[in-house]
This record gives C-alpha cells, structure tokens and sequence, in this order.
C-alpha cells in the first residue's frame, strides 16, 4: 500500500490536504482547501505510476497523464465536477476538481435497504436523466470521451438535488480513426457494473455502449438494492439461467422501465442501445430528440428545429394573428 498523504501537506504551495476521501491500488483522493481562494474545497486524485514499470514507460505515462488531463479541464457540464487544475509531484500526478458535498448513490441505496425499501422509481429515472445528458455530452467530444466506471459509489446527490459524476478514475479518449483507447487516469473497472468488452469476455473494443451498460447495471442496482449479476458470469452460465429481471424483485417499476433497463445490459454491444441517446429514449418512452449538455444535436432536421423553435412558433403566431386580421376586416 503506498504512503497517503497527510492532513496539512500542501501541494503545488497551494492545496492544502485536509482529509483523505478514497484510497485504491492506484492511488488515492483527498478532500483539500485551496489556499489561493480561501473557503474553495476541492477533491484532488493522485495518481500513482506502477513501481514495476521501466523508468521510460512511467515517463510517457506521465506525458499521457498531462496531455490527456487537459481534455479533462476543457470539459464544462453541470452533472460532471469542474477540473481545474493538474500537476505531477515526485513522480505522482494529481488531478483537482470541485469538491462535491452530498451523498454517494452506494450509500442511499444501504440506508434503503437498511429500512426495507426500495427507492422511488420516479427519482431513479430523474437521477437517470441527469446522468445520460452528461454521458451524451461526453460522448459527443472530439473525440468522443468514455467514463468507464459508472457505479453508484461513483454518483452522488448534491444537496441541491443536482447529480454529479463524480470520478474520472477510467475515463477514456476514444480515437476516431481506428479501434484504439487511450487511457487517461489507470484504474480498473468495477466487475459488477463492467461489461464483457472490458473484463475480456468479449473481442470487439469498448465504445459508447459500454457506458450505457454500466449505467443500465447502476439502475438495476437503485431499483432492486443489489447489482445484477456480473457480465461475465452471465456469459458463461448463458442460457442456463433465467432472464434477468426487475419487477420480480420490485413490483412498483413500471415495465417500460424494466424493458429499457434489460436492453441496456445485453451482453454484446449490438445487443444494447446504440447510444445513450437510444437508452434515454427507450427509458423516457419519448420521440428520439439528440441532445448535447442540454441542447438538440444540430445535425439532424429535429435539431434545427429544436434550437429555432421559439422563432418558428413566433413566426406561427404572427401568422394566425394576420390572418385573423384579414378575415375580421
């Protein structure tokens, strides 16, 4: 286990570490008050490099690490934690973002369990509106940005009610002009919520439906109190095993939700959504809109039409008044 920091170290003359929040193999998170702006808490990542590595393999990591945090701080959505800051120290790399108050969706889910209960389909499916907005925003960079590790000690509700992303710990940049991924911060997918593409089960390469698996296992695990049973497992008993389900553990969801939720979690990419735009869709039960942080896609008609639809409506409602005028003179 490496050496965490302790409380009152300062980093970069400037973050001061107040407590420590995660620790993992790869490193650690801290809750941390930046000095500069007195009162601004922020979380900051430590990434640690692997001791087994050559020294010129641990050196290009920590190139990787710089250029690819970057495209981390150029990110601006409401439901993912502003980065603002990255830096190496004694061969370690950090990554600071807004420190986010609240609970984690793994803890309301104990405390629901603890009283027997279940969470509120309708509140799932607002937390699973905010959470697929931020996934398509992500998905929709240049290029396309994968999170990887959606699960819901990754998720938390701010106090406000917002819901934020939370750890960036397996986001990853995926290339356009071929099938490879560029790691951005190592890390390890969490097995239940990982799908075969990522735990090896499965040949073709992760893309956006990876995503919307993870987040499909997320769902199930908010409905039901338990995550489903993992990918892999599934893929080898296959057939042998009856269907995955959620109103038998849950009778109070709706079977739109369930359907949805099912399909998301095929095991082979083709078997799911062909996006979250597809996910969100079948989930809501809506007319397909595209979206991006909040607004229609602009390359379709339905996008033209959504960003020009207060000047279309207008141009409607001039166009009775007229000839409302006409026919009364």
């Amino acid at each position: 286990m490496s050496e965490i920091l302790t409380p009152g170290t300062i980093l970069r003359e400037r973050y001061q570490i107040i407590d420590l929040v995660g620790q993992g193999g790869m490193g650690a998170i801290y809750k941390a008050e930046d000095d500069r702006l007195v009162g601004r808490l922020c979380a900051i990542k430590e990434v640690i490099p692997n001791p087994s590595a050559t020294k010129a393999y641990q050196e290009q990591s920590q190139v990787a690490f710089q250029r690819e945090a970057s495209v981390l701080a150029r990110l601006d959505h409401i439901n993912l934690p502003k980065v603002s800051d990255f830096f190496s120290v004694n061969e370690r790399d950090y990554l600071v973002m807004d420190f986010v108050p609240g609970q984690d969706l793994r803890e309301i889910i104990e405390n629901t369990r603890y009283k027997n209960s279940f969470i509120l389909e309708e509140d799932v499916l607002t937390w699973a509106e905010q959470l697929l907005d931020a996934l398509a925003y992500l998905h929709q960079q240049d290029p396309p940005v994968l999170h990887r590790d959606i699960k819901p000690s990754n998720i938390k509700l701010t106090p406000n009610g917002i819901i934020k992303l939370v750890d960036f710990g397996l986001v990853k940049l995926l290339a356009t002009d071929d099938d490879k991924t560029v790691t951005i911060l190592q890390g390890r997918a969490t097995v239940q919520y990982a799908p075969l593409e990522q735990i090896g089960g499965d040949s073709g390469h992760a893309d956006g439906r990876a995503d919307v698996y993870s987040l499909a296992a997320t769902l199930y695990h908010l409905l039901t109190n338990d995550p489903p049973p993992d990918a892999k497992t599934r893929y080898i008993k296959d057939k042998k095993q009856a269907p995955l389900t959620i109103q038998s553990i849950n009778s109070s969801v709706s079977t739109n939700t369930e359907k949805a939720i099912i399909h998301a979690l095929g095991l082979h990419p083709e078997e799911r959504p062909d996006d979250v735009v597809v996910f969100k869709q079948e989930l809501f039960n809506e007319p397909l809109l595209p979206f991006n942080n909040g607004q229609a896609d602009t390359n379709s008609w339905r996008g033209v039409f959504w960003r020009n639809r207060i000047l279309l409506i207008s141009v409607v409602l001039l166009f009775v008044f007229s000839v409302g005028l006409t026919l009364a003179y």
